[in-house]
């Protein structure tokens, strides 16, 4: 299991002095949509300039037609960044477009896709997607892999079921993870280190415990010894 860091922070000069604080650990950045839009590629320059080691998942669920999704995949190819996400809801159509235009390229990306978002409870999903959320993730899920993608995002309680529809090494990566009981703000469907562990969650991503914290690092250390 691998620690993925979410760099929500209000401003580009705040991700960074965060950055700073945990630049000798060894962990994941997570740039979400907020950060891009407001910072660009600089800012993914930015890190590496902080530590060149640091591995970058790009958070911008990509959800288009076919076509534009895979343009904008291609696009990301340039970045240099080592993860980046689409939305699963796209279809199977979508996702193997996508994985086909990354097809001629060595050293690739991390391909996932998002099943259901942590932020959903069940009455809220089911409005949307007219299912529950375990089966329709499952079902994303399933779409995923057979299009050939690395994984999905999801949360920690639907990775067991996930992979056991998949394989083992189809990865699961969760948020919502909240590793000392704090408040679970707009997320639902949260859970702690422990949990995801148990369940063989890949990568958790963990962001307001750490950069709310007035010692990042030490927050950050903590986790990586529950892990």
């Amino acid at each position: 299991m691998q620690l993925c860091v979410a760099l929500d922070l209000p401003s580009k000069e705040e991700n960074l002095a965060l950055i700073d604080k945990i630049k000798d650990y060894d962990v994941w950045l997570k740039v979400g949509l907020r950060s891009y839009i407001r910072d660009g590629e600089e800012f993914l320059k930015d890190i590496k300039k902080i530590n060149p080691d640091f591995k970058i998942f790009l958070d911008l669920k990509l959800y288009d037609i076919p076509n534009t999704m895979a343009d904008a995949a291609e696009s990301i190819m340039s970045l240099g960044v080592d993860m980046f996400n689409v939305h699963a809801s796209a279809g199977k159509r979508a996702m193997k477009e996508v994985m086909s235009r990354l097809e001629p390229y060595e050293n690739r990306p991390i391909v996932l896709a998002v099943t259901a978002l942590t932020s959903f409870n069940e009455d809220e999903f089911g409005e949307v997607y007219g299912d529950s959320i375990s089966k329709k993730a499952d079902q994303l899920a399933k779409d995923a892999y057979e299009s050939g993608l690395d994984g999905v995002v999801c949360s920690a309680y639907e990775s067991s079921s996930i992979k056991n529809i998949t394989n083992k090494t189809f990865m699961t990566l969760t948020p919502g993870i909240r590793p000392f009981g704090e408040d679970s703000g707009d997320q639902q469907r949260v859970a702690d280190v422990a949990f995801a562990k148990s369940v063989d969650v890949d990568f958790i991503v963990v962001g307001r415990p750490i950069y709310n914290s007035k010692n990042p690092a030490d927050v950050l250390k903590r986790i990586l010894e529950q892990m």
